[in-house]
């Protein structure tokens, strides 16, 4: 292949190849060339032309293929553009002459085809060029188009086209003849020459002005006559012909046009008049004679009317949005005239496909051209339409003369007219949503009363649309449903007489009910009273015979809507509801016998309808509640149930006697019973199989039925895959609601709700917008057959076999069309049985039953219907997938194989190339591996039968399952099977599409088998791919949507499995200019394959899309990208698309653009986010109060796009400022950081940080809080909580002290204001409290006054909480209630937390120099507090309640009985479910407040009764009698203060030890926090302490779970605060003790013994696991240090997989350590001495090795936290004050002489070892010496390795080590102990003298070395201090020459460094200090060594004269201090 990579064609390498390759080599070279010859020089390309010119004419007669005809034109037309044009003309003849020729064989057309192909492409690109040779050329065209067989005359249409397109006007003398001779080509016979002719003419009507002028009706009827016998894209071209041609003719859009505008221009009436005969009358030519029309007679074809209805579309949307809006009540009332008219409603199906299309029209318009306030307006104009209707119906029924003789008739019209416009309207609201609120608030308008008004109306069907119109406006503004339900419920109590409204307002409160479950708040619990309604309905039905039926209906119509309300409601009515049921059908079979002989006509029709709706309430009982479905409910249903099975066979006898109308009810009770079946497993109705099968069997064999209805369900039981068999792919269009009219089966496409009114509370099956229930007909077969494939698996095999016999018998009895209808039936339901026999995993039966069904399915495998051999097909698949043997399958394979050996009509072959293709599929690679290379060869050579297309289809599309199926073992196979894709895809004629796609399906297939290998270099991959490529690029380039689309998929594979080889840069334009097709699949794949792109390559892919919004100017370009990119565009497409997937791939596409490219292009993204959200504004202008500064919106007129963004996608762009700030946050800290980001601005412009746009980001939240939509004001909310978050911190560099987020104060109120007003939802009002308490909280107001706004709203709306239950007139859901006032509370608590745990914080503002400025405006630490104390006592009550509701909520299901039966404090019993997860979500933070209340105050606040009543409403008393366990009659007793206190303990600690014992996983770190926090915070009040210390086994149980948490919650917050509240409860018991021990001691000296045993460890010393709080600290704390530092523990050293090298531990891990440590340290003061003699050896074990871990040198000598702590609990534990007996004595001894061991051993230097903390190893040693009695320590051992240490510290290199030393000697040669200390004076003193001495020599040039010099001193002047008298002169005689000696001379003093300065000073200070001290001695000594006493006295003058000299010159300088380094903590 990458030799045809030259510009010239490498004919040498042509030559060397096969000749089956040659095509593809040349396609390769034609492409390359292609993308080159544009790029290229072009001096290269004119040197080269000639021999380009001569080569690519020589291609024309070498009979290229489609594909390469088009890309060979289109370079030589390129070719010509680019290099000189002296020869085109010759080539242009050269053309003519080939088409001119007479040669009509085979082989010869292909290269005509070329030359017709290059005539069209010199024309299209160089036009006006070649001006003069154009009429000859048109007229050679036409003569040979008389001639053509199709596929010319397509290639020649085309042709004329593009010639029309590049000539532009100039072309004028032609379009006369074009049009004559194209005209007649819209009725040919080949559906491509119809498309090629409809997009000439559309081409020639942009000049031809007599198209849209004179021939205006002409056109008219021939696309009338085009559109008879079409297939979809005929419709799609024909409709776009006429539409554009109708809008063109409306208002023309060329300048030629204008004179002759005014003369001929058609006016709108004419326009729609001439569309309408099309709509109404067919294609039949139409006479002008006005009585023509009225006469009904003849069909309308259903073509004709579905084309027409899709040239509508493009005749509105040609016109814009624009002209819709100033025209639409126009266009509305001619398009509902359409469905009034008689011929549009001859029957009923054809009246429901007439109002189908009407909706279509509407839908397709108003849905997605008009803007949100346009909606609006047109729906107000619906609004009149129905008004105006109603108005006329109502007079007619009314008009009781008869007067009004077409009345009936009008009324009977009108019906339908109300439909469409109801629907429309529904429709409207619904995606309007609550954008939508102004419609039904504004009065003039009257929404409600005019669709109630319909709810009357004569008509069942014009009811129904009311009742879901009402419904739909519901949904949309779900404060409307509880008052619409009140109105219902009252209007059907006072007008229980009138039938019609009976029946209309139950079917709207069904409606209702029915769209409950789509409001998330629901309605309130009591409107369950429905109940009541139905009942009285139902027992009222007798009593007057009008209204019996109606009443019947209604009444079980409400019951089965009630039913969906679900489980939580249905509970309380069941039992009513099993009575109800039971007495609809006779109690015995005696009654059902005797039954049959009573009654009339009319009774038995009531009689059945009450069966049916109560069946279809059972029905509706069992799908929504399957939680209620008990045995024993089930038991109960299965009564009626049986009883109406058994009733089904007495059925026919009474239709004979009383009349064939009773048919419809009883089908009717029939379509109930199998649907309830289908949802009861079969097992409970066993017994009755036998009866239901027959009759199962008789419903869909069509045994009593005359008509031949035929099943719906055929198409979707079939495997989606085949949908280009089946056509269904239509499915997938944007005209598949007027598309199912034109399938095969019975009504198809008939929906429609009167068919069966249940549907009204049904859910609506997705993907469509309203339901459409079949006609009852096709409805009962289809629910047979559903069932039959439930209950086949259950039968026996005996059943089973006689039923498919049975199924053969009706097969051959049946004739014609009727034999099809039984045989798509029997089909359906085999088809149904098998999957249900997969599903349940058992097998199809025995030898006979195999051989029965096998003859069944074979046979229909040669049946001229291709959906019945399709049907055949999958059938034998699953057959197979059942029966699972290999023999069996062997036997089947071989059977196909022979018959498609020998088979050559196309029926045969076609179905057994499936069967092949079926079986493979559902038995997969490994158990068809040995036919696969019969079936691959057999399928290959049928592919190549260019005869028949449907063969090749049919065989390439088993072939693609076959490759899917088999996957890797197809590897082999592969070559071939690509080289006979790519050949086909060169020759097959582009007109046979399904051939095409089937192609792509292949190379799909291919591609995914191939799979990873495909990014291989090997020679065979690289052919392989680069076939796949070239494949791809064929099918990219055809002009069908499906082979595009399947061509994207290709790619989309590839991409995935070598994205190095998919050029981006051409595919991501190619996909760009789709998401403007006008097909849906071509759309969803386009956006598919881009969200994958984008999920790797996003800043490719929006590179490569801004490419294309540069070379806008290209003609093919129909994309509008701007400068808002890609993302602009698919932020565009979601206002319009409405296909769920779709939408999702662009919500996802969008995601990972964003999280690529958000943080480098922040500013378009941002920008983007604010275009969408700011038409949120335009509609709030007109209610803006304060707020007037978001006024100012800069309104460029830029290309906007056509529909300001709808709600959803504002909502999007919501979230989608969310997910930027927080990718920021994961970013860069700059970007909240004002001063870092002003300096990286000023670094560089590009950097673009997020806090510079703060102010938008604002804007964006505040624009979103206050809009009309719900949904956008929780998403606006959850963005301002986001910035609040996220910014609170952030510092204005301008104003030291003030925050930046301080300035937007005012928009934060403002946008918090409106959702606390009284209308706002709860869920809104809920949001908005989370914000409130976020925004108080974050501190960033410093003005009381201006925080008091915010604070504002939370007490107002804690007054509401205070309200008390059923006090505001409830719309929603109580829990709804229950979830908003529990915001509130925890937003309070919030805010509490906040100002409680406050004054803790430094002010923000601590520098110095700034004081004056910044704390001006500071918030005084506890202003927050007073803004909580005044509502604390009702704050803390109600948080108390909550409290207590939640613990009773968390009780386990078992103790269900033991909750209070009216509910809590903020809940109701009915909503607990709902309500449960209210109460997860703000209790913890209630928790903590609690505590910090009941720790400040609470304890010793308690509440008398009247208090407490007086601030509790009713519901509260209730539920507080109910906490002081009372019975709620009693007056309460009051308790005393402990005993309060005693219960809100244990609220507390259970409701802490319940969430702690076990916490979710999803549970958040937040609740987990809060809770820990609460329970410290509780345990620093000292009531708290007593009470967990008194029972001791609720500290034990709190510490286990503890331990548990920790278990599984790593992060070391939770661990820290773990340690916190570990500490509390030992020091709680600690202090609990110790009082414990003082009154012990006060008493008398007899109960010391007592005080002996006090304590854990008793006299025995043993501690209980599960009992003893010590242990349980242990085990926690051990677990702890273990995890931290896993080396403590020996089985983790001794393990083999434990790693020796020991980490440095993290700053928290330290903290945590330390904290460990201290603890373990406090443990055995809880217990007696024999408990400590127990617990201490571990805890010492424990603290020496962290000890000894830890302490490791750090370069700036730093104590780490837990070394201190190591060394702190050494000394408590060394210090106890053990009343040490005996044997205790003697341990205690050991105990302390082993620890001191272990230290001295852990501190013996080691090579290995990070360096040792010498310092704190000689403190933990210091600190022995210090606080151990001398008898324990001055073991010789001991002492010499102690004296060992500070030797090795004295001669330490690091003089931080020896100053250090020093300190600690000095403090061990002062104990009082003089025994202990002597020994150490006289090892060491004499080397600290030497050390001293050798200074003099040896300066220090450091202050460290100073340092260490200086406390050597302090040391040796403290033993002078502390020698004996007479000793004195030795000792001086060692310290005074050694001070001297530090002297500096005169001379050497000004030079000197400082350090040797300091020393100077030093030494001199000290002797002028010494010698008064001791002046006795100090003479002896100076006068023993004059050369001293010499050095002394020159110092001290030096010195006094410096100090005379500085006097003069300066004020006293300020001492320089010595630099002493402290240790951190103090020891001593």
């Amino acid at each position: 292949m990458e030799l045809a990579h030259s510009l010239l064609l490498n004919e040498e390498a042509l030559a060397q190849i096969t000749e089956a390759k040659r095509p593809v080599f040349i396609f390769e070279w034609l492409r390359f060339l292609d993308k080159v010859i544009v790029a290229a020089n072009k001096i290269d390309v004119k040197e080269k032309q000639k021999k380009l010119v001569e080569q690519l004419t020589g291609l024309i007669s070498s009979s290229p293929g489609p594909p390469t005809r088009k890309l060979l034109a289109k370079n030589l037309a390129a070719l010509y553009s680019i290099g000189d044009t002296f020869t085109v003309f010759q080539t242009l003849d050269k053309c003519n002459d080939i088409i001119k020729n007479k040669d009509d064989t085979a082989a010869y057309l292909p290269t005509k085809l070329a030359a017709v192909a290059c005539v069209g492409a010199f024309y299209e690109k160089m036009g006006r060029m070649l001006g003069s040779s154009f009429p000859e050329t048109v007229n050679n065209l036409l003569k040979s188009l008389k001639s053509a067989e199709s596929q010319g005359r397509s290639e020649i249409l085309m042709s004329l086209q593009k010639v029309l397109n590049g000539l532009g006007g100039a072309a004028a003398s032609c379009h006369r003849d074009i049009y004559k001779n194209a005209r007649s080509l819209l009725t040919d016979r080949s559906m491509a020459v119809r498309c090629a002719v409809a997009k000439c003419l559309l081409e020639l009507q942009n000049e031809a002005v007599f198209m849209w002028t004179a021939e205006l009706e002409n056109v008219a009827t021939l696309c009338f006559k085009a559109l008879e016998n079409s297939n979809y894209g005929v419709r799609v071209a024909v409709s776009k012909l006429l539409g554009t041609v109708m809008a063109t003719a409306l208002i023309p859009k060329q300048a030629t046009g204008i004179a002759l505008y005014y003369r001929m221009r058609a006016t709108l009436e004419e326009v729609l008049e001439l569309m309408a005969t099309g709509f109404l009358r067919g294609g039949s030519g139409f006479l002008k004679s006005g009585g023509e029309m009225l006469k009904v007679g003849g069909s309308v074809n259903r073509e004709v009317r579905v084309g027409v209805t899709q040239a509508y579309v493009v005749f509105v949307t040609t016109l814009g949005g624009q002209w819709l809006e100033r025209n639409f009540a126009t266009f509305l009332s001619h398009v509902l005239d359409l469905v009034s008219h008689p011929r549009a409603t001859q029957t009923h199906v054809e009246a429901v496909y007439s109002r189908r299309c009407v909706s279509f029209i509407l839908r397709a318009t108003v849905g997605s051209l008009l803007g949100e306030k346009a909606q609006i307006a047109a729906a107000k104009d619906i609004c009149q339409a129905i008004g105006k209707q109603m108005k006329a119906v109502e007079a007619v029924v009314n008009d009781t003369n008869g007067e009004n003789k077409s009345g009936a008739a009008d009324v009977a019209a009108s019906q339908h007219v109300m439909v469409c416009a109801l629907q429309e309207l529904g429709s409207l609201v619904q995606s309007l949503n609550a954008t939508a609120s102004p419609l039904i608030q504004e009065p003039s308008i009257g929404l409600l009363e005019t669709v109630t008004s319909v709810l009357l109306h004569p008509s069942m069907a014009a009811r129904l649309a009311a009742a879901w119109c009402l419904r739909c406006v519901a949904v949309a503004l779900p404060f409307q449903l509880t008052p619409f339900l009140d109105r219902c419920a009252e209007r059907l109590n006072n007008l229980k007489t009138s039938p019609e409204a009976v029946s209309g307002y139950s079917f709207a409160m069904a409606a209702l009910l029915g769209g409950v479950h789509q409001c998330p708040l629901g309605i309130p619990h009591a409107k369950g009273k429905v109940i009541s309604i139905a009942e009285d309905l139902l027992r009222t039905a007798a009593q007057n015979s009008r209204l019996s039926l109606q009443r019947t209906q209604a009444g079980w119509l409400l019951l089965g809507a009630l039913m969906t309300l679900g489980p939580s409601v249905v509970r309380y009515h069941l039992p009513k509801m099993l009575l109800l049921w039971r007495n609809v059908f006779p109690r015995s079979l005696k009654e059902l016998e005797a039954e049959k002989a009573r009654g009339d006509s009319f009774t038995w029709q009531v009689t059945l309808e009450g069966r049916a709706g109560a069946l279809c309430a059972m029905r509706s009982f069992v799908a929504h509640c399957p939680e209620l479905l008990t045995e024993d409910v089930i038991r109960k249903l299965m009564t009626p149930i049986e009883c109406a099975m058994t009733m089904m066979s007495h059925i026919p006898s009474v239709i004979k006697a009383h009349g064939a109308h009773l048919k419809a009810s009883a089908a009717m009770v029939r379509l109930r019973l199998y649907d309830i079946l289908a949802l009861l497993p079969p097992k409970t109705y066993e017994g009755s199989f036998n009866a239901l099968l027959r009759e199962l069997v008789a419903e869909f064999t069509l045994t009593d039925n005359s008509a031949n209805t035929t099943t719906s369900l055929l198409r979707s039981l079939c495997h989606y895959d085949d949908s280009v068999l089946l056509g269904s792919w239509l499915q997938e269009t944007d005209h598949k609601s007027i598309e199912d009219q034109l399938q095969p089966n019975s009504a198809s496409g008939s929906g429609a709700l009167e068919h069966d009114p249940s549907s009204i509370y049904l859910r609506i099956p997705a993907g469509e917008a309203v339901p459409g229930p079949l006609p009852l007909g096709v409805s009962v077969i289809d629910a047979s057959v559903a069932l039959f494939g439930v209950v086949f698996p259950h039968v026996s095999y005996k059943h089973r076999l006689q039923m498919l016999d049975h199924f053969a018998e009706c097969v051959k009895q049946a004739k014609g069309v009727r034999q099809q209808a039984v045989q798509l039936n029997i089909f359906t339901a085999v088809l149904s049985a098998l999957k249900g026999l997969a599903e349940n995993k058992s097998t199809l039966g025995p030898e006979e039953v195999r051989k029965s069904a096998l003859t069944l399915v074979m046979g229909a495998l040669d049946n001229p219907n291709p959906i019945l051999r399709c049907a055949a097909g999958e059938a034998l698949g699953r057959m197979a997938q059942v029966v699972g043997e290999a023999t069996f399958i062997a036997r089947m394979a071989q059977f196909s194989f022979d018959k498609l050996k020998s088979a050559r009509d196309v029926v045969s072959r076609t179905g057994h190339s499936l069967a092949l293709g079926c079986l493979h599929r559902y038995v997969g690679g490994i158990g068809s591996g040995q036919h696969l290379k019969t079936s691959v060869s057999i399928l290959l050579a049928l592919a190549q039968d260019g005869t028949s297309p449907e063969v090749q289809t049919w065989s390439l599309h088993s072939l693609a399952l076959i490759v899917d199926s088999s996957g890797p073992m197809y590897r082999g196979y592969v070559e071939p099977t690509l080289s006979l894709v790519l050949t086909l895809l060169l020759t097959v004629p582009p007109s046979h599409t399904e051939v095409h796609q089937c192609l792509g399906r292949c190379l799909g297939a291919i591609i995914t088998t191939v799979g990873p290998e495909l990014q291989g270099n090997g020679a065979t991959i690289s052919t392989i791919r680069s076939s796949c490529l070239v494949g791809c690029a064929i099918t990219q380039d055809h002009s069908d949507s499906l082979v595009q689309a399947a061509a994207i998929s290709c790619l989309q594979q590839l991409h995935m499995f070598a994205p190095r080889h998919v050029n981006l840069s051409s595919l991501v334009p190619s996909l760009c200019v789709h998401l403007c097709s006008s097909h849906l699949l071509l759309r969803r794949a386009a956006v598919a394959c881009l969200r994958q792109l984008a999920q790797r390559e996003a800043a490719e892919v929006c590179e490569y899309a801004m490419s294309l919004a540069k070379n806008a100017g290209d003609k093919e370009n129909r994309v509008n990208i701007t400068e808002t990119g890609l993302e602009g565009v698919l932020f565009g497409m979601l206002d319009r698309e409405t296909d769920r997937k779709l939408c999702s791939d662009i919500h996802d596409t969008l995601g990972h653009m964003l999280s690529s490219l958000a943080v480098e292009k922040l500013s378009h993204w941002l920008m983007l986010c604010k275009d969408v959200l700011a038409a949120s504004i335009i509609s709030c202008l007109d209610e803006m109060d304060d707020d007037t500064m978001f006024t100012t919106l800069g309104e460029e007129d830029k290309s906007k796009p056509s529909v300001a963004p709808r709600w959803a996608t504002r909502v999007f762009a919501a979230d989608c400022l969310c997910r930027i700030i927080m990718l920021c946050e994961n970013a860069n800290k700059a970007h909240f950081d004002l001063a870092m980001a002003r300096s990286a601005k000023l670094r560089n412009p590009k950097n673009d940080l997020l806090v510079l746009h703060l102010s938008d980001l604002i804007r964006m939240a505040f624009m979103a809080a206050t809009d009309h939509s719900n949904q956008l004001r929780m998403a606006g909310l959850q963005a301002l909580e986001d910035i609040i978050k996220k910014f609170a911190s952030v510092p204005e560099p301008e104003f030291p002290g003030h925050v930046i987020l301080e300035q937007y104060q005012a928009n934060v109120g403002a946008a918090l204001r409106p959702a606390f007003s009284q209308d706002t939802p709860s869920d809104i009002t809920a949001k908005a409290c989370q914000v409130c308490s976020t925004w108080i909280g974050s501190e960033v107001v410093s003005d009381l006054n201006d925080l008091r706004r915010v604070h504002n709203l939370l007490v107002s709306s804690l007054d509401k909480v205070q309200a008390g239950k059923g006090s505001s007139s409830q719309l929603y859901r109580e829990s709804a209630t229950t979830m908003e006032k529990l915001a509130v509370l925890k937003a309070w608590a919030e805010v509490n937390i906040q100002s409680e745990t406050k004054p803790k914080r430094a002010l923000k503002n601590t520098d110095d120099d700034e004081e004056d400025f910044g704390t001006v405006n500071e918030l005084p630490p506890d202003s927050l507090i007073t803004l909580v104390q005044p509502e604390l006592p009702i704050l803390s009550r109600l948080w108390l309640a909550a409290l207590k509701d939640y613990a009773l909520l968390t009780l386990p299901a078992e103790f269900a009985s033991q909750l209070p039966p009216d509910g809590g404090a903020f809940y109701t019993p009915e909503t607990i479910d709902t309500a449960r997860l209210h109460y997860r979500n703000s209790w913890a933070p209630i928790l903590h407040a609690v505590a910090l209340w009941l720790n400040s105050a609470g304890f010793n606040a308690s509440e008398s009764p009247e208090e407490a009543a007086a601030a509790m409403p009713n519901s509260q008393k209730r539920a507080s009698s109910i906490m002081l366990n009372q019975a709620p009659g009693t007056p309460p007793t009051t308790k005393s203060l402990p005993e309060i206190n005693k219960d809100r303990m244990h609220l507390i600690l259970g409701v802490s030890i319940q969430f702690l014992c076990s916490p979710r996983p999803e549970e958040p770190v937040e609740h987990v926090t809060s809770c820990l926090q609460a329970l410290h915070t509780l345990l620093d009040s000292p009531c708290a302490r007593i009470h967990i210390a008194e029972d001791q086994l609720l500290g034990v149980e709190l510490l286990s779970v503890l331990h548990r948490l920790l278990l599984t919650w790593d992060p070391p917050s939770v661990q820290l605060l773990v340690t916190g509240v570990v500490q509390q409860i030992v020091r709680a018991a600690q202090d609990y003790l110790q009082e414990k021990r003082n009154t012990l001691n006060e008493d008398d000296i007899k109960e010391k013994e007592m005080c002996l045993v006090l304590g854990e460890g008793g006299e025995t010393g043993g501690l209980v696991p599960g009992k003893s709080l010590v242990f349980a600290a242990m085990e926690l704390l051990m677990f702890i240090l273990v995890r931290h530092m896993p080396h403590l523990s020996p089985k983790m050293s001794d393990s083999p997989s434990h790693v020796s090298a020991k980490p440095q531990l993290s700053e928290e891990s330290a903290r945590l350590v330390a904290a460990t440590v201290t603890i373990l340290s406090d443990l055995p003061s809880l217990c007696s001495p024999a408990g400590c003699m127990t617990i201490l050896p571990t805890i010492l074990f424990l603290i020496t090795r962290v000890l000894k871990e830890t302490a490791v040198k750090s370069v700036d000598n730093q104590v780490s936290p837990p070394v201190s702590a190591a060394l702190q609990a050494i000394k408590t534990i060394v210090t106890l004050p053990i009343t040490k007996t005996e044997e205790t004595h003697k341990q205690w001894t050991s105990l302390i002489r082993s620890t001191l061991a272990s230290i001295l051993e852990y501190s013996q230097p080691e090579g290995t070892k990070s360096i040792l903390d010498e310092v704190s190893m000689l403190t933990a040693i210091a600190l022995f010496l210090w606080s151990a009695s001398t008898e324990i320590i001055g073991v010789q051992s001991l002492q010499n390795g102690c004296i060992n240490r500070f030797k090795n510290a004295l001669n330490s290199c690091d003089p931080w080590v020896q100053a250090k030393c020093y300190q600690l000697l000095l403090s061990v040669f002062q104990h009082t102990n003089r025994a202990l200390s002597t020994p150490y004076i006289h090892s060491l003193a004499p080397i600290m003298v030497e050390k001293l001495k050798a200074v003099e020599s040896n300066h220090p040039n450091s202050n460290t070395e100073l340092l260490a010099v200086q406390e050597g001193i302090k040391v040796l002047e403290t033993l002078v201090a502390l020698g004996e008298e007479q000793n004195r002169v030795q000792l001086l005689a060692l310290l005074v020459p050694t001070l001297i000696s530090y002297l500096l001379n005169e001379n050497a003093f000004a030079s000197a460094p400082t350090v040797l300065k300091d020393l100077h000073e030093f030494a001199l200070q000290n002797l002028m200090r010494i010698g008064p001290l001791y002046p006795h001695a100090f003479k002896t000594v100076m006068g023993a060594a004059p050369e001293l006493k010499i050095r002394l006295e020159t110092a001290v003058r030096a010195s006094q004269a410096s100090k005379a000299k500085a006097a003069a010159r300066q004020p006293p300088p300020t001492i320089h201090s010595v630099p002493t380094i402290k240790l951190k903590t103090s020891f001593f």
